[in-house]
C-alpha cells in the first residue's frame, strides 16, 4: 500500500520528470480517495481503459497518454467530463508520464521496445534527450524481412518504405509519433528508421535520404514502457499490477 503522492514523488525522481518540457502535465492528474494497493496500467486514459481498470478494482491507473494536452481545451465537459466523473465516482487516481517515460533508459518506451524486438546495442542519441535511440539487429536482413518480423512481434501490419535499401543492420527508432526525427536518424548513418506513425512527407524523406522507414503503430510501439514501469512500481511498493490492453490499430 502506498499513498498516491508518495508514489508520484518516487516516479518523478526515478523518471527525472522535472528535466522535460512536456506537452502535458506529468504525475498525478486526478487524485483518488484511497491509498494504492492495486495499480492498473495502460497506454491511454480512455473511457474503455478506465472502465476496465475500475472493474479490476484498481486504486490508480498509470498511463503514457493522460489528459490536458498543450493547446487543448482544458474544460472537463463532454467526453472528458465523462472520463473524469467515472474516476471521481470510483475514487481512482490517474497518473500519467509522457516524455519521461519515452526516454527512461530502463523502463522507457524506446528501451522496452528494443528489448521486446530483440534489438542490440540499444542506446539513446545524446542530443535528442533520450527520445531518439539507435542500435542494430542481431543479423542483417532485407527491409521486407525486417518489417515482417516487426509486424509479427507487435501483432499488427507495419508500413514499410524500403527506400532502395537491400540490407538492414544498423537502425534508429523513436516510439509513437516520432516520424519527424527521420533526418536526425539518417545523419547517424543507419540503414532503417522505425517509429509509430507515418506522415505524407515521411515517404519522400525516406526515399530522398536513402533510409528505409517502418511505421509500426503509435499504440503498438508504446505498450511496453508503461508495463515495465508498472511492474517496477509493483515490485518496489508491493502492489498488485495489471496491464490492460485496449485495442487500437493506430
Amino acid at each position: 500500500m502506498v499513498d498516491p503522492y508518495a508514489l508520484v514523488a518516487y516516479c518523478d525522481r526515478f523518471l527525472a520528470a522535472g528535466d522535460f518540457d512536456d506537452y502535458a502535465p506529468n504525475g498525478l492528474q486526478l487524485e483518488g480517495e484511497r491509498p494504492i494497493t492495486r495499480l492498473a496500467s495502460g497506454v491511454t486514459a480512455s473511457e474503455a481503459l478506465i472502465e476496465a481498470a475500475i472493474a479490476w478494482g484498481a486504486d490508480a491507473i498509470l498511463v503514457h497518454h493522460g489528459w490536458f494536452w498543450k493547446n487543448e481545451a482544458p474544460c472537463l465537459v463532454g467526453m472528458k467530463g465523462r472520463r473524469a466523473r467515472r474516476l471521481f465516482k470510483a475514487g481512482t487516481s490517474l497518473i500519467a508520464y509522457h516524455l519521461p517515460l519515452d526516454a527512461h533508459p530502463q523502463v522507457g518506451n524506446n528501451a522496452a521496445l528494443a528489448a521486446h524486438l530483440g534489438w542490440v546495442d540499444a542506446e539513446p542519441v545524446a542530443d535528442r534527450r533520450g527520445v531518439l535511440w539507435s542500435g542494430r539487429l542481431n543479423f542483417g536482413c532485407s527491409p521486407e524481412v525486417f518489417a515482417a518480423r516487426v509486424s509479427e512481434r507487435l501483432g499488427r501490419p507495419a508500413t514499410l518504405i524500403a527506400a532502395g535499401r537491400e540490407r538492414i543492420e544498423r537502425i534508429a527508432w523513436c516510439t509513437g509519433g516520432g516520424q519527424g526525427y527521420i533526418e536526425q536518424a539518417a545523419a547517424l548513418g543507419v540503414d532503417a528508421y522505425v517509429s509509430g506513425e507515418i506522415s505524407e512527407q515521411t515517404t519522400h524523406a525516406a526515399r530522398e535520404l536513402g533510409v528505409a522507414f517502418i511505421a509500426a503503430g503509435h499504440h503498438a510501439t508504446e505498450r511496453y514502457g508503461v508495463q515495465a514501469l508498472g511492474a517496477h512500481l509493483a515490485d518496489r511498493f508491493g502492489l498488485e499490477h495489471c496491464f490492460i490492453e485496449i485495442d487500437n490499430p493506430a
